[in-house]
This record gives structure tokens, sequence and C-alpha cells, in this order.
């Protein structure tokens, strides 16, 4: 390019030289405020994942502490010890370059508030990390050698599924004109200004932060894949006798079960067999026989993770030889608004001859599947009484009766995502969560209860709460402000769902506990 020799076309170039550079200037001081944002964002992110793995380390301190926990939690407690060096040594091996690179470009203008004197330096960089000292070469050595000793305290390589998954990856640079060979520190640091590569650092030590919460979660899951989870339960009453004469004592054991749908028992027995075992749970059956008290014993097994646990049980019934008798197949109670299925028999008589009735009573009696069963569908509460009738040659008679108490449906419980009380959700699981399920567990009837109203309240830090805001229906989305508010939920905010209602078959509305839901 030849240089004008007239003063006045000098002057216009030169003018338009300083032009260019202004503008580029501004680009550039645009770019470095979103530099100087990013790397304060992932400041706080770094300190939130940081206390979250603090208190993961506790817990396993916690279980240490346990005698009877601590020989399956020591070898992943030493292994989660050896990951938190790790990662402690790489984190601050990266801070140390950060303070060399401000150092090198110049220092901070305020070192509490994190501002680079030179942020737009571009020596820095290319000189401490690419031309000179070469540590880019050696920043990428050892997050390789992280990300390895990473998988391999799981027993894993490279290959494996989770190292698809780790935040932490060594990314290929492209080749290009500046970077014929497509160097990784080149490609990483070559003439970028010193906030850009600060912040690049700070982006490294997130992702060594969010691999090591994903190993110390997968040691937490090993620790405990042995061991049996039981993930039903059941309310199980056992009276000492099946049969009694008016004025006897009657006596019973009132327990909650606890079972496994997936870990089937093995039952063995000195009476009867067992038909089938599904779902965790044993069908044992019997013809009876003889007359008087029966007893049955025998012992239930199961698999307790690798090593098997027995316990023995003990039951009994009477066998009669005359008489009528009535059983109820699933509770010893009738409840409002469901079918209560019943069996009844009478000695001597046909079960074509036998009925059953429930007088001075609004009850519903509909006949079963089978001879002597029926469906007794009761619509207040009290005790009525059941009567067995049947049919002579000299008319309908009365062979046999029970009293029989009348109770509601109990309450079910208010959850959310299949949680309940006062929950943690992640800010992008509630966002994706319907509403309110209102789950009755543990009830041999097949009933279902839906939310028909609740009251919403929402409370973000230092801020003021939104709501009250009544809702109708069980579906957050079917109030907009409430749909509004939860999808911008963030972490640490407060959910409040109060003065949940909700009708079950037999007609009551009922009030269900309150939930409080902390977002994470």
């Amino acid at each position: 390019m030849s240089i004008p020799k007239e003063p006045r076309q000098i002057m216009i170039n030169l003018m338009y030289l300083v032009l260019t550079a202004l503008l580029a200037l501004n680009v550039s001081n645009e770019i470095l405020a979103a530099f100087r944002t990013i790397n304060k964002s992932i400041g706080r992110s770094n300190q939130s994942i940081a206390q979250k793995n603090s208190d993961k380390y506790a817990i396993f301190e916690e279980s240490m502490q346990i005698p009877s926990e601590r020989p399956k939690v020591e070898p992943y407690y030493k292994v989660a010890m050896e990951v938190k060096k790790e990662s402690d040594d790489l984190i601050n091996y990266l801070e140390s370059w950060k303070r060399r690179l401000v150092a090198q470009s110049g220092g901070w203008r305020d070192s509490a508030a994190g501002e680079i004197l030179n942020e737009s330096d571009l020596h820095a960089s290319t000189d401490l990390l690419v031309e000179k000292n070469k540590g880019g070469d050696t920043i990428k050595m050892r997050l390789e050698s992280y990300r390895v000793k990473l998988l391999n305290a799981l027993g894993l390589d490279t290959s494996s599924a989770l190292a698809k998954q780790l935040p932490l990856k060594i990314e290929k640079v492209k080749p290009s004109d500046a970077n014929p060979k497509g160097e990784w520190s080149a490609g990483n640091f070559y003439n970028m200004p010193t906030i850009a590569t600060v912040t690049l650092m700070s982006k490294f030590q997130n992702d060594i932060k969010n691999s090591e919460a994903m190993i110390i979660d997968q040691l937490f899951d090993k620790i405990h894949e042995k061991d049996v989870k039981f993930d039903g339960f059941k309310a199980i009453a056992v009276p000492k006798q099946s049969y009694l004469l008016a004025g006897q004592k009657v006596e019973a054991e009132i327990s909650l079960a606890a079972y496994k749908t997936t870990a089937n028992p093995i039952v063995s027995s000195n009476l009867g067999h067992v038909t089938k075992t599904e779902q965790g749970i044993a069908y044992w059956e019997n013809t009876a026989g003889g007359t008087g008290l029966q007893t049955v014993k025998g012992t239930v097994s199961i698999d307790m993770g690798g090593h098997q646990e027995s316990k023995p049980f003990e039951f009994t019934y009477m066998v009669g030889s005359t008489g009528a008798s009535m059983q109820l197949d699933k509770m010893n109670v009738f409840y409002i608004g469901v079918p209560n299925p019943v069996t009844v028999s009478a000695a001597g008589y046909s079960m074509e001859d036998i009925d059953l009735g429930i007088p001075e009573s609004d009850a519903v009696i509909s006949k079963g599947d089978a001879l002597g069963k029926y469906n007794v569908m009761i619509k207040k509460q009290g005790k009525v009484t059941a009567v067995i009738y049947a049919n002579t040659k000299e008319g309908k008679k009365q062979v046999g009766s029970q009293e029989i108490r009348v109770k509601m449906i109990p309450d079910p419980v208010a959850e959310v995502a299949g949680l309940s009380g006062s929950i943690g959700l992640p800010s992008n699981r509630m966002k994706v969560v319907s509403g309110i399920n209102a789950a009755l567990k543990a009830f041999d009837f097949d009933v279902r209860f839906t939310v028909t109203s609740y009251d919403f309240t929402y409370l973000q830090k230092r801020q003021d709460p939104i709501g009250p805001i009544s809702v109708n229906g069980p579906l957050f989305t079917s109030n907009k402000q409430v749909a509004d508010v939860i999808g911008k939920c963030k972490p640490g905010d407060k959910i409040f769902l109060e003065n949940i209602k909700a009708r079950g078959p037999d007609g009551f509305t009922r009030t269900l506990n309150t939930i409080i839901i902390t977002i994470q």
C-alpha cells in the first residue's frame, strides 16, 4: 500500500484508521463486559456446588461413625477422600494460573470486586500458556489425568457410558490458518484477552466440581446397592384366636409390615401350601380339616443382598362343625363408598340356599362372582348387623348374624412428584410436575381421590410472598399465575401448598396435609 503524499489525504486516512480503531474498541468493551458477567456467574455456581459436595462428604463422615454402617461405608469413604484431594488440588492449581495471568497482565484494579486492570491484554495468555511457558500443555495434561482418575475411582475407563456424561471434557481443536496443527493450547489461549482466559479457567473449575459431585453420587449408590430396599408396606392385624364365644377377651397384634415388591419370599409351613408369590407377598391356603383350634407354623426367608435371613411365623384359626359364618374378605370393617366383599356360609345348607341381608340400614347388597360371595355398599358410619339367612322348606330362616363397624375411608396423603411433607426438588424437575396427587397407600381397596382445590404461596429470597392463590383442581397449569411463577422458580425459593382439599368415592371432602417445597 503506497502512502499518499498530499497532507489532506494523509489526514483523511489517519482519521479513518482512528475511527476504525474506536469502533473495534467499543465492540471489545461489550465482549469484555460479557466475559466479566459470565465469570462472576460461574464463580457463584462454583460456591454452590462446593457447598453441596461438602454436605455429601459430611454424610460420609457421619456414616463412618455408625458401627453397623462403617464396614460397608469405609471402602467407598477412602475412595471419596482421594477424589476430594484430587479435585481440591486441581482447583487450586487452576486458581494459581488465574493469579499468574492477572499479575502478568498488570494486576488488579479492584481485587475484592474481581476487576482486572488490563482485562483486554492479549499477551499474558499467549506468553504464559502458549509460546514461552507453554503452561496450556500442562493444564491439558492435568485435566486429562484428573478425568482418568475419576473414572478409575469407580473401576471404569474412558469408553464407559459414564465417561460420556462427565461434565469435564477435553474438546479437540479444529485446525485453522492461525493454528494449522489444531493445538489445544493455541486454540484456547492464543491471543485471548486476560478476562476471557480467566473465565475459561473458572469454567474448568466448574466442570471439575460437577464431575466430582457425579462421582460422589455414584459412590453413595454403591454403598447401598446390595441393601434390600423396601418399597411397600401394609398394616397387619393378627388376632390370637379367630373364633370366640360371647364374653371372651379378644386380643390381637397390630403392626406395619414392609416388603420389597421385586423380592419374593420363600415360605414353608406345617399346614397348607403357598399358591403363589408376587409383588413381595406370598399367598397361603389350606383346606380346613378336623375341628377345633388349628395352629400354623413356618418360616419366611428372603435374600438380604448376599445372605439369606429367615423369620418364624405362627397363626391360628378355628374349624367348626355347625352354624353359619361370615368372612369380610378385605378388612374387618365396612368402608363407606366402596364395595365391601364378604363371604358367607352355613353348615348343613347348600350354598344356593344361603342369602345375606342387613336390615334397618340403607345398605345395598349385590351378589359376587361366586356362590356365597357378596359386595356390600354402606352410606353411613356407625354399626350394622349383617344377618345370614337360609331358604328352607318352611321359608326363610335366620341362621347367623354378625355386628360390623362402618368407617370412612382413611384420608389420603397429598404428594408432589411422589413426595410429601417438607421436600426438596430441583428447579428443572419442579417445572415439569403437573400438580398435586392425593395418594391412599397401604389400603386394600382400589380407591381414587381427586384434589379439588388448594392454596398456593410462593416465597423468593428476600422478597415478599406471592399468594396465597386459590386454585381449583389438582393441576398447576389450571391457574396462569401459578404456572408462570413455577416456570421462573430458582434454587432457594420456597413453595407452600396449603388447605389442600380432596374428594373420594364416599363423597366426603377431606383437608389434607400441607406440602412445603424448597427449590434446589
